[in-house]
């Protein structure tokens, strides 16, 4: 959010000084949460980088996790087409929710955004396998076997999704490509790419499409 933008914020339009403050995980797109900001709250959500609302049943700022610890780090701010609602990506710590659920709606998945965005909790589950190399993990071992071992894995798995697509049954077929796309996301790690430069590159030859 830039001073421009935030000049042009629509305090007023219901007379309460409120703006609804609609939070979603940076990560997943998962919708976390809806609450309230007045002019003071966000500027300290700004100035800390922690997401601050204005609570309307206690008349007063309350920083999300204050007393709970599951705070809501500031990524960025939007602002909606009539300046008057506010879209706020955050990197969550802990439940969102003060029941203890992920995000105020329960903890299932709602879109198929959501569930697609597993993928990226799975690459930092294969980082932090990879850094700390606990006894027994597969992941650390693949990777501590080098690139042409996971070339060579990726390889035998395609073949094995063939096959499985031809020969046998569809559950098989889940848990060959289960075992690919496993395997893909370790070698592009290991080439310092990732899912999500593949998902680039796709999205560039779309918009190269005539």
């Amino acid at each position: 959010m830039n001073n421009n933008t935030l000049a042009q914020l629509n305090w007023n339009k219901d007379g309460t000084g409120l703006l609804p403050a609609i939070v979603q995980d940076h990560q997943t797109g998962r919708v976390l949460m809806l609450a309230y900001m007045n002019r003071a709250a966000l500027d300290k959500t700004l100035a800390t980088e922690q997401v601050t609302f204005f609570s309307r049943s206690k008349q007063r700022l309350w920083t999300k996790g204050e007393t709970s610890g599951n705070f809501l780090q500031l990524v960025d701010i939007h602002v909606d087409c009539d300046q008057d609602t506010l879209l706020i990506t955050a990197n969550p710590v802990g439940p969102a929710c003060h029941t203890g659920t992920l995000t105020c709606f329960g903890n299932e998945p709602v879109t198929l955004a959501e569930q697609l965005s597993f993928l990226n909790t799975l690459d930092a589950v294969l980082a932090q396998r990879i850094s700390d190399s606990p006894e027994g993990s597969y992941t650390a071992r693949i990777w501590a076997q080098g690139l042409t071992r996971m070339a060579q894995k990726v390889g035998e798995e395609g073949v094995e999704v063939a096959l499985a697509a031809v020969t046998q049954t569809e559950d098989r077929l889940l848990s060959e490509s289960a075992d690919l796309l496993f395997h893909l996301m370790l070698l592009l790690k290991n080439k310092h790419l990732s899912l999500a430069t593949v998902v680039r590159e796709l999205q560039q030859r779309h918009a190269a499409k005539p």
